[in-house]
């Protein structure tokens, strides 16, 4: 609706994961720094977790496109899977044939482990990446250890990589699961960007669609800092509706007033009140505990 308005060639900020508009903060770098050296290691799991919408997704697709050609790897999407689903969907997604009427738990594990060692033995490496992976019942998680237990003397013929939201550190921490946990060599909580970063986020996605970044005033990235917490789904949700409210009034730029418009509408006046509150809250703080530290300096001074 509002592309040829601001003259993009693209939608700046839609939520589909397009890797054109990658953008790699700092955070994001080392948390796939950490999965890539997590895939080196001789262990069998890597783990990357965030709150919803952080960009675990982007991570892991860019850790897909890095992987070398003599990788072959499966991809599970929805981990709503009991122990046998699971491994009929791994056998699918490493090309393995099977009878379904006749397959057990036993019979996908056999295939699945001759297919590691093939594998093994045509130097290709097997990485499993599981998304959303705290929906992962715990029997389902040991029956994925069972699977790396095939290994050399120097590593693993299965690697791991689990994706989810915080509630998968607090699975792992399950009794029963301790093994498990054990064999997790790297481990990353990808946290929201920062305000500096946001200003980025959104001057870069802009960039890619060669748009004008100077749109966005300061004063508006602030807010949109302050109101999506620095997660870059609700970046995008909160920039593409003021867009759409700026085309709609016609506005050459995007101002505070605008971002709390499309804030309201998006997420709702009880959210974008409470998150107003939160930050005039830590304002109130800092400006209190500076006032306390002044007040110590001086009342040391003349002492």
């Amino acid at each position: 609706m509002y592309l040829s308005y601001f003259g993009l060639a693209d939608n700046p900020f839609s939520i589909a994961p397009n890797p054109d508009y990658l953008f790699m903060s700092p955070r994001h770098r080392e948390a796939l720094a950490h999965l890539t050296f997590g895939l080196k290691e001789s262990g069998g799991f890597v783990m990357l977790t965030g709150e919803v919408g952080t960009g675990k997704t982007t991570v892991s697709r860019k850790l897909l496109q890095d992987l070398s050609d003599d990788t072959q790897t499966a991809v599970i999407l929805n981990p709503t899977l009991s122990a046998l689903e699971l491994l009929a969907t791994v056998c699918d997604e490493l090309g393995i044939a099977y009878e379904a009427q006749t397959s057990s738990l036993k019979s996908f594990t056999d295939m699945i482990l001759r297919k590691l060692a093939d594998n093994h033995a045509n130097n290709i490496s097997t990485v499993l990446i599981i998304d959303e992976a705290q929906h992962l019942m715990p029997e389902v998680l040991e029956q994925l250890r069972l699977l790396t237990n095939l290994e050399t003397t120097r590593e693993k013929l299965l690697k791991v990589v689990l994706i989810g939201q915080p509630e998968l550190q607090h699975l792992l921490r399950r009794n029963e699961l301790r093994q498990l946990a054990q064999r997790v060599t790297a481990r990353y909580h990808l946290l929201p960007l920062t305000k500096d970063e946001v200003a980025l986020y959104v001057a870069h996605r802009l960039h890619v669609a060669n748009g004008n970044p100077n749109i966005f005033a300061k004063t508006a990235l602030n807010t949109l800092f302050t109101i999506s917490g620095g997660i870059p789904r609700v970046i995008n949700l909160l920039c593409d509706k003021a867009m759409t409210l700026a085309y709609t009034m016609q506005k050459p730029t995007i101002k505070h007033q605008l971002i709390m418009a499309a804030s309201y509408q998006v997420l709702g006046e009880d959210i974008v009140q409470q998150r107003e509150n939160e930050r005039w809250k830590k304002i109130f703080i800092s400006t209190f505990v500076s006032s306390v530290v002044v007040g110590a300096v001086v009342g040391g001074f003349y002492a």
